[in-house]
C-alpha cells in the first residue's frame, strides 16, 4: 500500500518516501493506496481532501518538522516532517495526533529516556531551531543596562498557526500590553519574523505606539532564536514555536494563543477556558513536563531523514547535519568574492561556495573585486595555484582571506572538463595541495594533525569502501578484470599512468628542467628502473577524450611499454599491477590505498611520508605516517563534500555512497558509456551547462 498525493509540489520533495518510511506516489488512481496526503491545512489541500473523500480514503496531513533544515524552504528541502492522521499540531480547533499522544497514558520519557534527554541537551548546546541560517545574537544588539529582559515574539499577518492557534491581531496587542504591565522595570524586546524584516510580509506588531517606544526595542534583523532566548528572563508568545524553545531553555513562557505546548502545566496560559485547553491533560490534574513535550513532538511525532544515507533516520542524524552546516556557515560567514571563473565553472560551483547564496559574487578580475570593498570576513576565491593579477595584494590590503579552489580527490561520475559538477572540492588558504613549493593546508594537516581513534576508524572504512567498490576521482571506466599476456606468473607488472602534461601538478610538482615531466619521459624512466617488467601505459581520461593536452602516440608509447590500456579502468589496472610509477598522478594515491608499491618522480601530496619511493627530495615532510593517517587527512579533513540534492555540506562517506549509487545506476542503464565517449554528446552537455550559467 502507498500514500497517495495529488500535489506536484509535494512530489518534488527529495526522499519523501524515505522520510515517511512508506511509499509515496503521485497518483490519479485510488488503487493500492492507504491514504491521501496533503500539506497541512493550506488551501492547496482542498483537491487532496476531495479526492480522499470521493475514494473513501483517510486524509493525512504532512507538515515541516520542528528541526526542518538549515535554510528556508525556498532553498533547502526538509529533513524532518510530521505525519498526522487526525489534524495538525498548530490547529487547536480539533485534536491532532500530537495532542492525542500527550493525552495518552504512554510513558513518553521511559520509552526514550536516555536518547531524548541527550538530544534535548545537544539541541540547546548547538542552538538548533526550525531554520538555522540566522547568525547568533551579537552583544551590541541588546542594551547593557537592562534591569530585566522580556521577549515578545511577533508573527506574520495571516499565519495559519495564529488563526488556528487561538489568536488574532488583538492577541498581539494584548500580549504586548501584558508584557509591559507585568514587567514594569523590564526592557521589552519585540522580535519580528524574518519575513517581516525582509519586507516580504507584514507583522502584527509592525507599528508600535510611539509613547511606549522608550521601553521597547524592536529586533528586526535575523538572529538565531536560541541565542536570543538565552538572554531573556521571560518570553511572551501567541502561538510561535519559539515559546517551546524557550521552555526547553528553562525560561517562563506566557501564551496568549493555544499552541501545541500550552495547557500541559508548563506554561502561563492566558486563555485557560479555550475549548482546546479543556481537552488537555493539565485541566484533569495530569501535567506533562517539558521533557514529555519534547519526547512527544520531536521524537515520536516527527519523522527524520538521515542526510548522509538518504534513508530514514532519527533526530541525532539531523542535528549532526545541521551542526555541520552551522560550522561551515561560521567558517565562511562573509561574502565569497570569486574572481576569474568562466561562466560554466561559476554555474557548477555557485551553490556549494556558501550556504548563503546571496553572498556568492562572481567578478572578472581583481579590479572588479576591489570595487566591492572586501572586508575581513570576506573571502577572495580563485581557481588553482596562481591568483589573478593583483588579487593577492588586494587580499593583504583589505585583510580578506585568499582561498585557492580545486577539485577534491573523489570528485564525481564524469570529467570536470566535460562540465560535470564536483561533489568534493578544496578551499585552501595557505597554498594548494599539488604545489610543493609552499605549504598547503593539507601538508600542514599531514605534518601536525593530532589523530584520534575516530580518525583512523573512519579512514579505514573509507579506504576499504574505495577499494571494494573501485572508486576513483572520475569513476567513468568499466570495472572489468584485465587479461594481459604478461609472459610468466612471476614477471613484475608496472603501471605507468599518463597525465595532462600542462597540468599544474606537473608544472609545479616536477623538476621540469632536469627531471621527468612528460609522459614519454616517465615511460622511459620506468623502463630504465624496471628493465624486465611488463609495463602498461594508461592514458589520462581527459587526454584520451581529447579535452586536454598530453597525448602520446601509440608507436611512441610502445617504445617503452609492453601494452597501452585504453579500455579498462585505472582501478582494474592497479589491481593487476605490482608497482605504479608516476609523476604526480592521483593514481599513485589510489595505488597506496590498495597497498601497492609506488615510485614517484614528482612531489605529490602523498609522497614524503614514508609510504612511497621518492625520486626527488621533498623538504618539510619529515613525519612518518601510516596509510590510514594519510587517508584521514587527505580524504576526511582537507576536502569539502557537497550534497547537490539536500544543498548542504556532507561527509566523505556520504559522497562515496552517492557516487557508487549513481555510477552503478548508469552502468545498469547502459548510460555510463555516454559519459565516456562521443564528442557530440559531450559538447551537448557543455552547451546545457553554459546555457544554465546565463540564467544565474
Amino acid at each position: 500500500m502507498s500514500l497517495g498525493i495529488v500535489s506536484k509540489g509535494i512530489a518534488k520533495i527529495p526522499f519523501l518516501s524515505e522520510l515517511l518510511g512508506e511509499d509515496v506516489r503521485l497518483t490519479s488512481k485510488a488503487k493500492h493506496l492507504s491514504a491521501i496526503a496533503g500539506w497541512g491545512l493550506k488551501p492547496s489541500t482542498h483537491a487532496a481532501r476531495r479526492y480522499a473523500k470521493k475514494n473513501r480514503l483517510p486524509y493525512v496531513a504532512l507538515e515541516d518538522g520542528f528541526l526542518r533544515s538549515f535554510g528556508t524552504g525556498e532553498t533547502h528541502p526538509p529533513l524532518a516532517v510530521v505525519r498526522d492522521e487526525l489534524g495538525i499540531y498548530y490547529d487547536c480547533t480539533k485534536p491532532s495526533s500530537l495532542e492525542k499522544l500527550l493525552n495518552s497514558d504512554l510513558a513518553l520519557q521511559e520509552i526514550v529516556k536516555t536518547g531524548h534527554v541527550r538530544a534535548r541537551r545537544q539541541l540547546l548546546h548547538a542552538k538548533l531551531s526550525k531554520y538555522n541560517h540566522a547568525p547568533l545574537l551579537k552583544p551590541k544588539q541588546l542594551s547593557d543596562g537592562d534591569v530585566a529582559r522580556v521577549l515578545v515574539v511577533d508573527q506574520t499577518c495571516g499565519d495559519m498557526s495564529v488563526a488556528l492557534g487561538g489568536g488574532d491581531e488583538h492577541s498581539f496587542q494584548t500580549m504586548l500590553q501584558a508584557a509591559l504591565s507585568d514587567n514594569p522595570e523590564a526592557t521589552i524586546y519585540v522580535k519580528t519574523h524574518p519575513e517581516v524584516s525582509s519586507g516580504r510580509k507584514a507583522g502584527y506588531l509592525t507599528n508600535l505606539q510611539t509613547d511606549l517606544a522608550r521601553r521597547i526595542v524592536v529586533l528586526r534583523d535575523a538572529v538565531n532564536p536560541i541565542s536570543l532566548i538565552e538572554q531573556m528572563d521571560k518570553v511572551y508568545v501567541v502561538s510561535s514555536t519559539m515559546g517551546f524553545e524557550a521552555l526547553m531553555a528553562g525560561k517562563p513562557v506566557s501564551c496568549f494563543g493555544v499552541p501545541w505546548y500550552a495547557g500541559w502545566g508548563v506554561t502561563d496560559d492566558r486563555q485557560p477556558e479555550h475549548p482546546a485547553m479543556l481537552r488537555r491533560a493539565a485541566r484533569r490534574g495530569v501535567s506533562r513536563s517539558v521533557d514529555d513535550l519534547f519526547a512527544a513532538a520531536y521524537i515520536h511525532y516527527t519523522r527524520y531523514l538521515n542526510p548522509e544515507t538518504h534513508q530514514a533516520g532519527d533526530i541525532s542524524d539531523v542535528m549532526a547535519w545541521l551542526q555541520r552546516q552551522q560550522t561551515m556557515a561560521h567558517r565562511f560567514n562573509g561574502r565569497m568574492i570569486v574572481v576569474g571563473f568562466r561562466r560554466w565553472k561559476a554555474a557548477n560551483v555557485r551553490s556549494m561556495l556558501s550556504l548563503h547564496s546571496g553572498k556568492v559574487i562572481f567578478v572578472k578580475n581583481a579590479a572588479a573585486a576591489a570595487a566591492l570593498l572586501p572586508e575581513e570576513s570576506d573571502c577572495l576565491v580563485c581557481w588553482g595555484r596562481v591568483p589573478p593579477a593583483g588579487l593577492a595584494e588586494l587580499a593583504k590590503q583589505r585583510g580578506s582571506r585568499l582561498l585557492r579552489m580545486e577539485d577534491g580527490f573523489i570528485r564525481s561520475v564524469g570529467l570536470g572538463s566535460d562540465l560535470i559538477p564536483p561533489q568534493s572540492f578544496v578551499l585552501d588558504e595557505k597554498g594548494i595541495y599539488f604545489d610543493p613549493s609552499q605549504p598547503s593546508e593539507l601538508e600542514v594537516l599531514l605534518n601536525e594533525h593530532a589523530f584520534i581513534p575516530e580518525d583512523l576508524t573512519r579512514a579505514e572504512y573509507v579506504r576499504l569502501t574505495i577499494v571494494q567498490h573501485g572508486i576513483t576521482k572520475y569513476n567513468l571506466e568499466p570495472l572489468i578484470p584485465v587479461q594481459w599476456q604478461v609472459g610468466g606468473v612471476d614477471r613484475q607488472v608496472v603501471l605507468v599512468p599518463g597525465q595532462v602534461e600542462d597540468d599544474a601538478s606537473i608544472r609545479f610538482g616536477c623538476d621540469c628542467v632536469n627531471g621527468v615531466h612528460t609522459n614519454a619521459g616517465l615511460l622511459s624512466a620506468a623502463r630504465k628502473q624496471f628493465p624486465k617488467a611488463f609495463i602498461v601505459y594508461k592514458p589520462h581520461p581527459d587526454v584520451a577524450s581529447g579535452n586536454r593536452s598530453g597525448k602520446l602516440a601509440m608507436n611512441e608509447a610502445l617504445q617503452w611499454a609492453d601494452h597501452v590500456e585504453i579500455q579498462a579502468s585505472v582501478v582494474s589496472c592497479i589491481e593487476r599491477c605490482d608497482t605504479v610509477v608516476t609523476m604526480t598522478s592521483l593514481t599513485g594515491f589510489d595505488a597506496l590505498l590498495r597497498e601497492k608499491q609506488v615510485v614517484v618522480y614528482g612531489r605529490p601530496f602523498y609522497a614524503g611520508w614514508g609510504l612511497t619511493q621518492d625520486m626527488l627530495p621533498i623538504p618539510r615532510r619529515a613525519r612518518v605516517l601510516s596509510l590510514d593517517e594519510l587517508v584521514a587527512c587527505a580524504l576526511l579533513h582537507y576536502p569539502l563534500y557537497w550534497d547537490p540534492v539536500l544543498k548542504g555540506y556532507t561527509s566523505c562517506e556520504a559522497v562515496l555512497w552517492q557516487i557508487i549509487k549513481k555510477r552503478d545506476h548508469l552502468i545498469n542503464a547502459g548510460k555510463i558509456e555516454k559519459l565516456r565517449v562521443g564528442y557530440f554528446r559531450r559538447q551537448y552537455r557543455k552547451l546545457v551547462v553554459l546555457l544554465r550559467s546565463f540564467n544565474n
